[in-house]
């Protein structure tokens, strides 16, 4: 069974213990990829750290809703060093979230536009956390990202019309463990509805941790649980599915290589990982 956890936090302090041992791990348990989003500033080297040092493990940056008033801190040429790194292959998370509203929401709005504009000029595939936030997410998406939109709405948490909406401007959705708890009817209806190429699979780690596992600390190997609930729902095989998200992965933020050559480099974007 061949696996990936397509969104997850190792670089947080959590995991400053035996993060080597989970990955270690997760390389056991089948998982042929992982993906870091570092969603603060102060994040961003140790996902450069991580991603270094494993060859499955590549990464993202941005600045998550939550901490939107550090984009005013971040420079653009910063950003476009650190994006030059070939194992970050995506911006995110970034977004809106209206439930918690940690940063207020005019602050939330100008970053998120800010970072999309970014995303769209260096060619980048986007990572979206969108929370009570629907529909001005899909208006931003629109207004600063545009035509040819490429992306993933991570840890998807609206219902069946709006993954129709999201599908339908070119974006994957991430299935998170939520999915295995008890009254999940909506995320079931989504997952369902979701055609298997354009499915992903995250775990979010350390949160969101999926049945048998809830309450404790989320880790990237507990994605089989969330696999074989979807494999469930969809009445499939999980190896079949594993394969097809697998393939997901890399066509989103891998563009679609190979592992044989993804030590090479492109043009354009210097990454032949896009």
């Amino acid at each position: 069974m061949v696996l990936v956890d397509s969104h997850c936090h190792l670089e947080l302090e959590e995991f400053d213990r035996d993060r080597d041992e989970i990955l270690l791990e997760s390389k056991r348990e089948g998982l042929a990829y992982i993906l870091i989003c570092g969603t603060e500033k102060r994040y961003f080297d140790k996902v450069l750290e991580i991603t270094n040092k494993y060859d499955f493990v590549f990464g993202a940056l941005g600045i998550h809703p939550h901490s939107s008033i550090e984009w005013k801190n971040v420079s653009p040429a910063h950003l476009k060093k650190l994006f030059a790194h070939e194992k970050i292959v995506a911006y995110g998370e970034i977004g809106l979230d209206f439930y918690k509203n940690y940063s207020p929401p005019d602050i939330q709005r100008d970053a998120f536009a800010s970072q999309l504009k970014f995303a769209k000029e260096n060619g980048l595939p986007i990572i979206v956390h969108s929370r009570s936030a629907e529909t001005e997410t899909i208006e931003f998406l629109d207004l600063y990202y545009g035509e040819g939109q490429k992306g993933v709405i991570h840890c998807f948490s609206y219902d069946k019309d709006a993954a129709k909406k999201f599908l339908d401007r070119g974006f994957f959705i991430s299935i998170p463990g939520t999915v295995t708890y008890k009254n999940s009817t909506k995320i079931v209806e989504v997952v369902k509805y979701l055609p298997i190429d354009s499915l992903l699979v995250e775990t979010d780690a350390p949160f969101l941790a999926p049945y048998p596992k809830v309450g404790e600390r989320n880790l990237p190997y507990y994605v089989k649980y969330t696999f074989q609930r979807i494999a469930e729902i969809k009445g499939i095989g999980v190896d079949l599915l594993g394969e097809s998200v697998v393939n997901n992965f890399k066509r989103l933020f891998l563009g679609g290589i190979n592992e044989a050559s993804s030590n090479s480099r492109g043009h354009d974007s210097g990454k032949s990982y896009r």
